[in-house]
C-alpha cells in the first residue's frame, strides 16, 4: 500500500465517520418534525436537498459533470434504481423512529455492515483478513440474539439494511461523481416528492410547512441533513472498500440505540444488552485492525 492509496484510505474514512454520526444523531432532529406525516417530511425533505445539491454543484464547477451524467443512458438507469432505494429508505426510517420503533431502525443498521460484507466479498471480490472474519463471527451472533426477540419489527430492519446496503453497493459502481450523483438522484424524486407534498397541502389538515414559523425552519432544515451526510457517504464509498463501509456504519446504529435507551426511553432488555455488547466488540476488533494496518507502511 503506498502513501497515496493510504492517504486516499483515510479520506474516506474521515467522510464515513462523519456521516454516521450525522445519521446516528438524526433521531433528535426528527424529534422536531414528529408532527409531520413520514410520507409528507420526506417529500420536504427531498424538495429541500436539490437546492443545496445545486448551490454546491455550481460552487464546484461540477455543471459539466452533471450534464454529462444525465446524457449517459446507463448512468442515469443506475441513479433511477438508486433513488427508488433512498426514497424507500427514508419513508421507512422516519416512520419507524416517529412510531417509536427506534431499535427496530437500530437493529436495520446492525444488519447493513453483514449485508455490505456479503455483497462486498461475493459480488466486488473484496477480501478480508483473519481478523476482520473473527469481526464478521462475533457481529453475526450479536444479530442473531437480537433477531429473535424483534420478529414483529423484522420487517423495518430488513428493509433499511437491504435498501441502504444496496443504494451504497450503486453508488460504489456507477460511473458519476459523489454530488452529481446525489443532484441527480434529487432531480428524480423532485416530481413525486411535489406531489405528495401537494397532496397533502389539499388535505383537511393542510400542509404541515404553514403550521408555524418555527416547523417550516425545521423541515428546511431536513434538506441539508438530508444532502452532507449522503454526499459524504457517496464520496467515502468511492474510497474505501465496500466491507470496511459497512463495518464502519455500526457507529450510527449505536448512537441511535444510545438515544433509544435514553432519550425515547425504550426498555432494554438483557437479549439487546447481549447482542450490542458482541457488536460493538466486533465493531472494535474490525476498526483496530483496520488501523493497525494502516500504520504498516507509515512504520515501515
Amino acid at each position: 500500500m503506498d502513501t497515496t492509496e493510504t492517504e486516499h484510505g483515510r479520506k474516506g474514512l474521515v467522510a464515513a465517520f462523519t456521516a454516521y454520526v450525522i445519521w446516528g444523531f438524526l433521531p433528535l432532529y426528527l424529534i422536531l418534525v414528529k408532527s409531520v406525516p413520514p410520507f409528507e417530511f420526506v417529500g420536504w425533505r427531498i424538495i429541500w436537498t436539490l437546492p443545496i445539491c445545486l448551490v454546491i454543484v455550481a460552487f464546484r464547477k461540477q455543471l459539466p459533470e452533471l450534464k454529462r451524467a444525465l446524457s449517459n443512458r446507463r448512468t442515469m438507469m443506475w441513479l433511477l434504481a438508486s433513488s427508488a432505494l433512498i426514497a424507500v429508505n427514508w419513508v421507512v426510517y422516519v416512520w419507524a423512529i416517529q412510531a417509536g420503533n427506534v431499535y427496530a431502525a437500530s437493529l436495520g443498521y446492525y444488519i447493513n455492515p453483514l449485508f455490505n460484507v456479503l455483497l462486498g466479498t461475493l459480488l466486488l471480490k473484496e477480501r478480508l483478513t483473519r481478523t476482520q472474519w473473527a469481526a464478521v463471527g462475533l457481529a453475526m451472533i450479536g444479530v442473531s440474539l437480537l433477531l429473535g426477540g424483534a420478529l414483529t419489527t423484522l420487517w423495518i430492519s430488513l428493509t433499511l439494511a437491504i435498501s441502504f446496503g444496496t443504494y451504497g453497493l450503486i453508488r460504489k459502481q456507477v460511473d458519476v461523481g459523489a454530488l452529481p450523483g446525489l443532484t441527480i438522484e434529487s432531480i428524480v424524486l423532485l416530481l413525486p416528492a411535489a406531489g405528495v407534498a401537494w397532496f397533502y397541502a389539499q388535505s383537511p389538515m393542510g400542509s404541515s410547512i404553514d403550521d408555524s414559523t418555527g416547523l417550516t425552519l425545521a423541515i428546511m432544515l431536513g434538506g441539508a441533513l438530508t444532502a452532507f451526510p449522503l454526499l459524504l457517504f457517496a464520496i467515502a464509498a468511492k474510497k474505501l472498500p465496500y466491507s470496511t463501509l459497512g463495518f464502519i456504519q455500526f457507529l450510527a446504529p449505536s448512537i441511535v440505540f444510545i438515544l433509544g435507551l435514553t432519550v425515547f426511553g425504550e426498555e432494554l432488555k438483557p437479549v439487546q444488552a447481549a447482542c450490542f455488547a458482541f457488536i460493538w466488540t466486533a465493531a472494535a476488533l474490525f476498526v483496530w485492525d483496520l488501523w493497525s494496518r494502516s500504520r504498516k507502511p507509515a512504520a515501515t
